[in-house]
Parts: structure tokens; C-alpha cells; sequence
């Protein structure tokens, strides 16, 4: 049974005869995205098939110009993200301050386990690449801790504010079936010209 959940899983995984690329992303309707997500164990993490899908992620995060993905993103139930939020040019330095919002270089969270160290919550508009339409208005914890693995197995610690710790939250929810429409505050839902005018304003 274990064998045949495997070969399942890595069935539609790049083979290592051609070259890595990009991942479809799924959108909001899938049952992948409405479905708890399953832990990796550490011989799974360390496998070849896994390494080579935490790779595909990372291009396909990139090509999408996301910050963040969540393997139930591209239609594996796994509790692996990627993360990565370099590029900033779209923000003034005002906006910048405004979401506490840092360089964050590409890293792998396996196996999350979150927790909220304040109370306080900042509230900004979100998107995301499986609703690729529209953004909402979010209120997300502004500090948190993160307990996981790295792409080699290792445990890793991750203290997080600001905008870093809304994209962990973000992509934590992926893996937990849950979608940022879900927390978005009610009627705050518009489509993403209408944002990106709001933000050049």
C-alpha cells in the first residue's frame, strides 16, 4: 500500500531524464486545496523525488511571480512550501515600512507547526496564486514561530514578523485546507486591477 501511495505520488514529477520546469498551478475548486495535507517522513524528504519536486516548486513559484507555494498548490497533498520574497520594486519605501515587509531569500518549510507569540493582528489586502483574480483584505497575527524541517530533514526554528509572518500563515493555511477567502474580512473581496490602481494611488 505504501509502495502504491508512492508511485502515485511521484508519477507526475519531472523525470530526472529532462530538465526541471514549471508546475501547473491548481485553482480554487480543486478538492486538492479543500483536503488536510499529509506529513513527509524523513526518508521521503531525503529522496530523490522530493528534492526534485521542492526544485519544480521553487521555478514554478518564480515563474508565477509568487512569494510563496504550497505543494497542495500543485496537486500534491505533502506538507512542503517554498518561500521567497525578494523583489520589492512595486512598493515605495512608505509601503515597505507600512507592512514590515523585509527581503525573505528561498528556504523550504516541511512539517509546519504555528504559533502565535502576539495577539496583535495587522490587516492588509492578500492574494493568491490559485485565485489569481481577486485579493481580500486579511488580519494576520504580526509575530510568530514556525517549527519545522529544511529541505534536508533538520529541525528548524523560524521567528517571524510582519509581512514574512503573513506569508507563513498564507501558506500554512494551504496545508490545513484552508484558503485566504476563508479569513478574508467580508466584503473587503475586489478584483486585482482594482488593487493594483489602489496601490499605485
Amino acid at each position: 500500500m505504501i509502495i502504491g501511495a508512492l508511485t502515485s505520488l511521484f508519477s507526475s514529477l519531472p523525470s530526472n531524464d529532462w530538465p526541471l520546469k514549471k508546475i501547473e498551478i491548481v485553482q480554487v475548486g480543486d478538492p486538492v486545496l479543500r483536503k488536510e495535507a499529509r506529513s513527509l517522513s524523513l526518508k521521503e524528504i531525503r529522496s530523490q523525488e522530493i528534492q526534485d519536486l521542492i526544485e519544480a516548486m521553487k521555478i514554478t513559484m518564480r515563474e508565477a511571480t509568487g512569494v510563496g507555494l504550497a505543494a497542495p498548490q500543485i496537486g500534491k497533498s505533502l506538507q512542503l512550501i517554498v518561500i521567497e520574497d525578494l523583489d520589492h520594486s512595486h512598493l515605495t519605501q512608505e509601503q515597505l515600512l507600512e507592512r514590515d515587509r523585509r527581503p525573505v531569500p528561498f528556504h523550504v518549510v516541511i512539517n509546519p507547526k504555528l504559533f502565535i507569540e502576539e495577539k496583535e493582528t495587522a490587516e492588509f489586502f492578500e492574494g493568491c496564486l490559485s485565485i489569481p483574480d481577486f485579493v481580500g483584505v486579511v488580519p494576520r497575527a504580526k509575530k510568530i514561530r514556525v517549527e519545522c524541517l529544511n529541505e534536508k530533514g533538520e529541525f528548524t526554528v523560524i521567528h517571524a514578523k510582519g509581512w514574512y509572518a503573513r506569508i507563513l500563515q498564507h501558506e500554512i493555511d494551504h496545508l490545513n485546507e484552508t484558503l485566504y477567502i476563508d479569513r478574508a474580512i467580508h466584503g473587503s473581496l475586489i478584483s486585482k486591477e482594482e488593487y493594483l490602481q489602489k496601490l499605485r494611488k
